[in-house]
């Protein structure tokens, strides 16, 4: 699976194609520059119980890493996945 990322430096998303057709994605809206809202995650029927939703946060924390940014998780499956791995991503959490 090949998640991608589109950004404006105002709001973004990681996101998930099959055959040209946005199958899953997670929105998120910068608050100041070094901290973002993820406000929503949405996966297809077609993807469902497959773990699509995890990787996407997954991808969402490499990229906050790598650029040093906090996470404010308003998604409650976001916000989920959060809490019952924040010792994981602790250091991501704002």
């Amino acid at each position: 699976m090949d998640i991608k990322q589109t950004d404006n430096g105002k709001k973004g998303k990681f996101y998930l194609e099959l055959d040209g057709v946005e199958e899953a994605q997670m929105t998120y809206t910068y608050a100041g520059p070094h901290k973002i809202i993820i406000d929503h995650t949405e996966v297809s029927e077609k993807l469902k119980g497959q773990g699509v939703g995890y990787k996407l946060v997954e991808f969402a924390v490499q990229f906050m890493r790598a650029k040093e940014i906090k996470a404010i998780p308003l998604c409650p499956f976001a916000n989920a996945v959060f809490q019952k791995k924040k010792e994981v991503y602790f250091d991501v959490m704002a």
